[in-house]
């Protein structure tokens, strides 16, 4: 009798027990909001009401840069859908496509428009600004080596195509023309944009032009190109490099001295999808480069009201380390070997950058710096 009472209260125990678990996990899952948007609005850090003006000032010029393509073509378009238009719309395209030829020739450089409070803001985002190694005399022509592509290349937007970090004043007596795919020069208006900041195309023969204009001449590729854009992941430098001879063959035609530089942090504004060689991403995105010259990368970054969901950059300090210039001796027709010992020499300064500012710069770096091609 007694063994049956006590068995009795076991069960009673462990069914109060079981019983107290089933209402507390049943608790849980009530607390927990079972619409989809609800836990979305969770999962989003928004920005707080309070932030200072100038701050709002520097996110407000960013998403404008970052969607300046967009509503540049959608303007154009909109203006099509007024018929007393169309005649000095035509006459803007035909002078677009077969007149003008400043992408090829040195573009439309504007200090004023290079100089405008907006690129201020624009840099102050990040921030953005450049490290000076060394004096550049203007007395011959330059060609900078930008590394690592990025996802967008903010940096050398700031430093190369606006006055916001000082460039000019830096470096007087050389004009900077950022160079960029010449598929960007045929968007109405946005074209005329770019041709203001200095941007160029990037062909041989509008590096030509511009370095036969004489000592003080200057253009800077981004030399990675969109093969390296898919390598574009925080705390990485993976650079697309060694079978790039191109630029540094027209710097010894042209007896422009090569100046590597290195942008600590442009990796670091974009969150990209992992994409690593063999997956079917990176095989996808590698076909779509083949067919139209240029990839794009799966990423993300901020939103305008928010911290963590959107397609704006982090604010992540961007530094841009010029270094030691490369004196070539001008060859109408160098050699394989020749290019080849100048590229070596430019990838030691450019070694020589990253393992001196790499500690300063680069402090959450997850792997040293890999010339990965």
């Amino acid at each position: 009798m007694e063994v049956h009472k006590a068995f009795t209260s076991m069960t009673r125990t462990v069914s109060s027990t079981s019983l107290r678990e089933r209402l507390s996990s049943l608790s849980s899952l009530t607390a927990t909001p079972l619409n989809p948007v609800a836990n979305l609005h969770a999962q989003i850090e928004f920005v707080p009401s309070k932030i200072p003006r100038k701050r709002r000032l520097q996110t407000l010029a960013v998403a404008i840069w970052s969607t300046t393509i967009i509503w540049c073509a959608f303007a154009f378009f909109l203006l099509l859908s007024f018929p007393p238009l169309w005649p000095l719309l035509a006459a803007y395209w035909i002078w677009i496509a077969y007149v003008d030829k400043s992408p090829e020739h040195g573009g439309r450089l504007s200090p004023w428009f290079r100089s405008l409070r907006f690129w201020r803001y624009f840099a102050d985002y990040y921030p953005a600004s450049f490290l000076k190694t060394c004096d550049l005399p203007p007395d011959r022509p330059y060609v900078f080596g930008y590394h690592p592509h990025g996802i967008i290349g903010m940096g050398a937007i700031c430093t190369f195509a606006t006055e916001s970090t000082g460039f000019s004043a830096a470096f007087p007596g050389i004009v900077p023309h950022l160079l960029t795919l010449a598929s960007n020069f045929r968007v109405p208006f946005y074209r005329d944009i770019i041709l203001a900041m200095g941007v160029c195309s990037v062909s041989k023969q509008s590096c030509s032009n511009i370095l036969k204009g004489g000592p003080g001449q200057a253009i800077t590729i981004v030399v990675g190109g969109a093969a390296e854009s898919l390598s574009a992941h925080p705390g990485t430098a993976d650079l697309t490099l060694r079978k790039r001879l191109g630029f540094i063959k027209i710097a010894i035609q042209h007896g422009a001295d090569l100046v590597p530089v290195f942008s600590f942090g442009e990796n670091d504004i974009f969150q990209q999808m992992p994409n690593d060689k063999g997956t079917t991403l990176y095989t996808l995105q590698k076909k779509f480069q083949n067919v139209f010259g240029f990839t794009l990368p799966l990423f993300h970054g901020r939103g305008l009201l928010n911290y963590n969901l959107g397609l704006m950059p982090y604010r992540r300090r961007i530094v841009a380390v010029i270094g030691q210039p490369i004196h070539v001796v001008q060859c109408d027709k160098p050699t394989l070997e020749e290019v080849i010992h100048v590229q070596q020499q430019y990838i030691d300064e450019l070694m020589r950058i990253w393992n001196t500012y790499k500690d300063e710069f680069a402090k959450t770096r997850l792997r040293e710096l890999n010339i990965v091609e």
